[in-house]
């Protein structure tokens, strides 16, 4: 019964875009005597509402042109709205609007299809120790992260007070490559303060209170006993697991809400990275919030707070406003 409903559901929405869907767009022409394009973008705010539609319309026209413009290159795509106002015989003098909303959500649209291939180069690429750029990286984040204890040497056991699993922080980046040390080296260079407190707060006794009941003589077995039991969570770690969590939901297409109402025209590396500073605070609210009782539950959380962020996405109105003062990207129609 449920295949025969799933089968006959596939068949009416098959049937709406084939034919209704077609005849609808014909009839809602000429009554209103405008293309689709035209009311979407007279009808829409700019950001999501109006760059989304405008990207399902394009995608799914017959026209070579317009489905061509989605993978226009960023240089040509003022040349692209002109074809497509020439091809829809609307006269630019008499609706400038629409040339300069078209372009804006363009632009929008084959930027994060850049964005995404940017992303997808540097998560590809492995952290390298005998690649100077790679390690000069690595040895910044220390220094932004532990900025008045030298580090002893470059192997060395100092990397777990960051956060990382063992001695060479290398291997924990194979995941997410190159990615993930960009990601936490801008957290930590543009939000240095929120950084460190994060950074303080993971490391900390997660029974605070308990502590002005130790005597002095149980105070070290106290401390080493809790250590265990700190905020329950390893800094740099959680840090290359947040961009996996930022790289699923930019690829996924999750994020075009977000960034479409955040990017005036063309999302940037710099978008995503202050997109991962938000997810790390919230991700940290969150854990606090669902208070775990050891960091065998990590997925389990993880997992959760994805799909409280896949929620907030689904609004197309929605912008994960990053809540940092280095930002210096200005929000629009929030």
């Amino acid at each position: 019964m449920k295949h025969f409903l799933r089968v006959l559901t596939q068949f009416f929405v098959f049937l709406y875009c084939k034919c209704l869907w077609r005849g609808l767009k014909f009839v809602a022409r000429k009554f209103s005597g405008r293309c689709e394009l035209q009311r979407i973008c007279y009808n829409n705010k700019h950001g999501a509402r109006r760059t989304l539609k405008i990207e399902s319309s394009l995608r799914y026209s017959k026209n070579e042109l317009l489905q061509s413009a989605l993978s226009t290159h960023p240089d040509k795509v003022e040349k692209t709205v002109d074809d497509i106002m020439a091809l829809k015989k609307i006269n630019p003098d008499t609706n400038p609007q629409l040339g300069i909303s078209l372009q804006a959500s363009l632009l929008q649209i084959v930027g994060y299809r850049t964005l995404v291939a940017r992303v997808e180069k540097l998560r590809r690429e492995p952290y390298d120790c005998e690649n100077a750029e790679h390690e000069e990286m690595l040895m910044k984040l220390w220094k932004e992260l532990r900025p008045d204890t030298p580090l002893t040497s470059r192997i060395s056991k100092q990397w777990c007070e960051i956060g990382f699993q063992g001695s060479d922080p290398k291997t924990d980046f194979r995941g997410m490559g190159l990615l993930g040390l960009h990601n936490l080296l801008y957290f930590a260079e543009h939000d240095k303060t929120t950084a460190l407190q994060m950074l303080h707060d993971s490391l900390q006794p997660k029974h605070k209170s308990a502590h002005g009941r130790q005597s002095e003589a149980n105070k070290a077995e106290w401390v080493q006993r809790n250590l265990e039991k700190a905020i329950g969570y390893s800094f740099a770690i959680v840090g290359i697991n947040i961009t996996d969590l930022a790289y699923s939901l930019l690829v996924s297409g999750a994020l075009k809400t977000h960034l479409y109402n955040v990017a005036p025209e063309l999302p940037a590396l710099q978008h995503f990275q202050q997109t991962f500073c938000y997810l790390m605070q919230e991700f940290q609210r969150f854990w606090i919030e669902e208070d775990p009782s050891d960091i065998m539950e990590f997925n389990r959380v993880r997992s959760k707070f994805h799909r409280k962020i896949l929620r907030q996405l689904k609004n197309p109105d929605a912008a994960l406003c990053p809540h940092f003062s280095a930002s210096d990207l200005h929000l629009v129609n929030l």
